[in-house]
């Protein structure tokens, strides 16, 4: 067996593990409502390697221009992808659900993926920086993402998740 793996990690074919964000706040004809988007895309994402782990579906509000509600979620998976690799398989399953891209930010759309986290730490290029930069202050990301990775360490603050999200979501006193 360990031979075997070292003719995969020599090919190149180790695999990584990956945390996902899912997003949709629109209703995709033939799939239905933003909450049933998300359950569809996590299938998207089994065919794509090894589920590990999903979260449960939350409400959120939405950023910037759209005016519909999120329907969001995280998951964890496994498989054989580069980062760049599994973004364009990524993107190419967002296209599947629908998704345009008219260089506007933020604006409603039918499913949305992004890499959050992957187990080899941090990654940067031009189209790409893991750990995802907005991860910080997002609670639509950190809740679901805590609640199934809470050990899982951001490479840039060395924190969990679990912490993270805390910091977040914890109340704060109100100044005198």
């Amino acid at each position: 067996m360990a031979e075997l793996l070292k003719t995969f990690e020599v090919a190149g074919l180790s695999a990584h593990t990956y945390l996902i964000a899912l997003g949709s706040n629109m209703r995709v004809p033939g799939i239905g409502q933003p909450r049933e988007v998300v359950r569809t895309a996590f299938s998207a994402l089994g065919d794509i390697g090894d589920m590990l782990a999903v979260s449960p579906i939350i409400a959120s509000a939405p950023i910037g221009p759209s005016q519909r509600t999120y329907a969001n979620a995280a998951a964890v998976i496994e498989c054989e992808h580069t980062p760049l690799a599994l973004l364009s398989t990524l993107q190419e399953i967002e296209r599947e659900f629908g998704r345009t891209r008219c260089g506007r930010r933020w604006r409603a759309r039918s499913l949305d993926l992004d890499i959050i986290l992957w187990s080899g730490g941090i990654w940067a290029s031009e189209r790409l920086s893991i750990p995802h930069p907005r991860m910080h202050e997002r609670r639509f990301v950190l809740g679901p993402a805590a609640a199934i990775a809470p050990t899982w360490r951001d490479p840039l603050s060395g924190l969990f998740l679990s912490q993270l999200n805390a910091r977040l979501t914890r109340q704060r006193a109100l100044s005198r």
